[in-house]
């Protein structure tokens, strides 16, 4: 057998470390050791506080970028938006579903064509004078430049967003204010009479009234300032997606519509019959329910496209979880008051939970970039509460409204825009192009920004509102004065006679069975 080498014991560590730094030799390298570190960590931190402005990172320089970051950012904000637009174009589809579904089956035809005219003298009148009117710079009151989309620059203002794009953005949000506008009409409006008025509506109400709101100088947009309307009031007014602009405004056409109309034949309200009245029942929840989500998914265009920048990919992703958390506490409120309150209580209601839906996507639209998700849960339950009191309180009026625009999108429209004043949660400034830009972030009454933003809504809001139900209302009657069939309300053979008003106007019937 081998026989084993057993070493000493090694000394302890402080014993070594003490003999070895005895030797001039050792910690002589020791200390070129520690003395080269220190030299590389400074290096280190000098480059750190140096490089981030020689090579124009976000983190320590302003924002500085070359021609082809520029171009980039461009195309990337171009490709958003146009991704937006047909989100928001595909709510049409939403929008026909919604109102047939809701509507009685003798009407449903009509809805179809009706909502398809309307998309197509949208696109018409939103090209020769509509977005001239909106977008074009003039005066506070109307724009006055690209007619017929002529002599349009490359770009909509410091955006950076493709002209075209936004035109294809902002003629969708048109279709869909024109569209709101039919679905208290339903039933009981001449075909040639709804193409005058969507004419009307497209080409010169809503752009016209939007552009106070959204125009480049319109003088809702630029309230608050030196020069410009109430500067001591020192807030502008504010609408992120369109709660006043396309919402209010449509709901508000709707309801001078429903008031000139009159209801529909044999329509019977509750204060009259409680136990006969109420809105006749829709011939398809399916659809409906299909058209109320199909809806829903397009506001993810709607709102978040609002920001017509992928590049503030914070605010996108707040913005879509405000709207999603809105429309979930909207429906929830207006289902369980109508269980709880209604006159049909005791009962889960279909369209109450659909409308309550949307009451919170209308009502979110305005405010959903400046409030939290907090703010944002509050906002959709008392939409809910709004459109169910407001489907009573038209009932109340004897106002025909079958698919509940008023409420849905009228004064909700209203709520929303006065609730971005309550609930701006005082974190959040501006979008644009090359991201988000909070240095002046906006605080509603409840966040400690006083009323001063709950004034400029509520004037904003007011003005917009009596405004359009002016005009709107003159519109209307004027319609309904002309000859038939050019006038604003069916020959009464429409509404009662075989097969309603499709049979009658359109000569098919959606259902032949």
């Amino acid at each position: 057998m081998k026989s084993r080498t057993i070493s000493p014991p090694k000394a302890p560590f402080f014993t070594r470390m003490s003999e070895n730094m005895s030797k001039p030799m050792n910690w002589k390298l020791g200390l070129t050791i520690f003395a080269g570190k220190m030299l590389g960590l400074l290096a280190v931190i000098f480059a750190m506080m140096t490089l981030p402005g020689l090579i124009g990172m976000p983190a320590m320089a302003a924002e500085t970028y070359t021609p082809h970051e520029t171009a980039m950012i461009n195309s990337l904000n171009t490709v958003w938006t146009l991704v937006a637009a047909a989100l928001v174009f595909g709510m049409q589809a939403g929008f026909v579903m919604l109102e047939a579904g809701f509507a009685r089956r003798r009407e449903t035809v009509n809805i179809l064509v009706e909502c398809t005219l309307d998309t197509a003298i949208c696109g018409i009148s939103f090209w020769a004078i509509g977005y001239a009117f909106m977008f074009g710079a003039g005066n506070g009151f109307i724009g006055s430049q690209y007619f017929f989309l002529q002599g349009a620059p490359a770009t909509y203002g410091t955006t950076g967003v493709a002209l075209l794009a936004h035109w294809i953005f902002q003629f969708a949000f048109a279709d869909t204010a024109s569209t709101i506008t039919s679905g208290a009409m339903i039933g009981r409006t001449s075909f040639r009479g709804d193409i005058i008025y969507s004419i009307g509506v497209t080409a010169f109400i809503y752009p016209i009234i939007g552009h106070w709101a959204w125009g480049p100088d319109g003088f809702l947009a630029l309230m608050g300032t030196p020069g410009n309307f109430l500067p001591s009031l020192g807030q502008p007014f504010r609408d992120f997606a369109g709660s006043t602009v396309v919402h209010t405004i449509g709901g508000v056409v709707s309801l001078a519509g429903a008031i000139v109309l009159g209801p529909r034949i044999g329509r019977v309200f509750l204060r009259d019959n409680k136990e006969k009245g109420g809105l006749p029942a829709a011939h398809s929840l399916p659809l409906a329910t299909i058209g109320a989500f199909l809806l829903w998914f397009g506001w993810y265009g709607f709102n978040p496209g609002s920001t017509l920048s992928a590049m503030d990919f914070e605010g996108i992703g707040r913005v879509a979880a405000n709207t999603t958390l809105a429309a979930c506490t909207g429906s929830l409120a207006a289902m369980l008051a109508a269980l709880w309150i209604g006159p049909f209580k005791g009962k889960f209601d279909t369209g109450f939970a659909l409308n309550g839906m949307l009451a919170g996507l209308v009502a979110i639209t305005a405010p959903c970039y400046w409030v939290s998700p907090f703010g944002s849960v509050v906002i959709g339950l008392v939409a809910g509460l709004v459109v169910f009191g407001g489907v009573y309180l038209l009932e109340y009026l004897r106002i025909d409204d079958p698919v509940g625009a008023v409420p849905v999108h009228g004064l909700n429209g209203i709520w929303g825009t006065l609730s971005l004043g309550l609930f701006a949660s005082g974190q959040f400034g501006a979008t644009g192009p090359t991201g988000a830009d909070n240095s002046a972030p906006v605080a509603g009454l409840f966040y400690g920004g006083g009323f001063d933003v709950l004034k400029a809504q509520a004037i904003g809001s007011f003005t917009v509102t009596v405004a359009t139900f002016v005009v709107a209302i003159i519109l209307m009657y004027a319609v309904s004065k002309l000859p038939y069939p050019y006038k604003l309300r069916v020959e009464p053979e429409g509404e009662i006679g075989p097969g309603g008003i499709d049979v009658f106007e359109h000569g098919a019937e959606a259902y032949h069975d």
